[in-house]
């Protein structure tokens, strides 16, 4: 699939947790993890699941920023 964003990260998928109608898929990224928010049926359809390669595809208008204490 061709995409127009360039924030692609690259990592593996450590944990899937499913909800009524979105899914937090949490990827290593290098030893960080990223948390994505994504329909239960994008998950299915992409086969996403722990130990899988997966890209983090980040849109500028969706970037939230957390500190870590």
């Amino acid at each position: 699939m061709k995409i127009s964003a360039r924030n692609r990260l690259k990592g593996k998928v450590v944990d899937v947790t499913l909800g009524a109608t979105t899914a937090h898929v949490r990827i290593d990224i290098g030893g960080s993890i990223i948390t994505a928010s994504i329909t239960n049926e994008a998950v299915a359809e992409l086969g996403l699941a722990a130990g899988k390669d997966a890209y983090a595809v980040v849109k500028a208008s969706d970037v939230m920023v957390a500190v870590d204490d």
